[in-house]
């Protein structure tokens, strides 16, 4: 099981089920205590009638909405725990994580289509794998962690094998991993959402999520794409 450390790093996995309230002291020496007034109908603020619904506001107005990364860090943190606990192994949790990523690709390609449709008069759509490829690496990217991916490869000994890396993800800056846990990457999470991309796109693979750190990237990931054989065989069609 993992541990939990001190903030502003959160633990894969933490005692989450026994929380603590602290002790408050009254600032007085008063041990009487008054209930507060109840406000009367009249003090008590009206919703403005003019203020639109959540789900009324137009979705290209809010691409450029930023999330907390606290708040994400945390959220993410709380996944990672919920997940471990229904799990066997580590292979088991990655898998899942992939799973939740895979839902989460699927939602972040249809917004993606959808404001692209609403912005041009002729939506183009890729073709290419090398133009969906440095799609996912650049727009998806800053799409879901606000930055584009800081490189792209090709396998030299496998053509089928393409290699996104981020040299600091967002989703592993906050989230400590155990020695008996240290073949865990939770960047699965982010190579489910580029499955699920590349399969929204027509350009099946499998994806998987390594830990690769060097000296001065300690949470250096690369995702690794393993394409289909009937993509390479497209490819070959579209090059004649």
């Amino acid at each position: 099981m993992a541990y939990a450390q001190p903030h502003p790093r959160l633990s894969v996995v933490s005692n989450s089920s026994h929380s603590s309230i602290d002790h408050l002291s009254p600032t007085t020496s008063s041990t009487r205590f008054s209930l507060p007034a109840v406000p009367t109908p009249q003090a008590v603020a009206k919703p403005a009638a003019n203020r639109p619904n959540i789900y009324d506001r137009p979705l290209n107005k809010t691409r450029n909405a930023e999330v907390s990364a606290s708040a994400f860090a945390f959220l993410f943190s709380e996944i990672v725990q919920y997940t471990q606990k229904r799990v066997s192994g580590i292979n088991d949790l990655e898998r899942q994580l992939n799973t939740l990523g895979y839902r989460i690709g699927t939602r972040v390609l249809e917004l993606m289509v959808w404001r692209s449709e609403g912005s041009s008069k002729t939506p183009k759509r890729e073709l290419k794998l090398l133009s969906v490829l440095m799609l996912i690496h650049t727009q998806v990217w800053k799409a879901v962690f606000g930055k584009a991916a800081d490189a792209i490869e090709q396998s030299v000994e496998n053509a089928d094998e393409y290699m996104i890396i981020d040299n600091d993800p967002a989703i592993e800056r906050h989230i400590s991993v155990p020695k008996d846990m240290s073949q865990l990457s939770c960047s699965s999470f982010t190579a489910g959402i580029v499955e699920a991309v590349l399969d929204g796109l027509t350009f099946p693979a499998r994806v998987t999520a390594h830990n690769t750190p060097i000296t001065q990237f300690p949470n250096r990931t690369t995702i690794l794409i393993k394409l289909e054989k009937s993509v390479l065989e497209r490819e070959e069609l579209l090059k004649k």
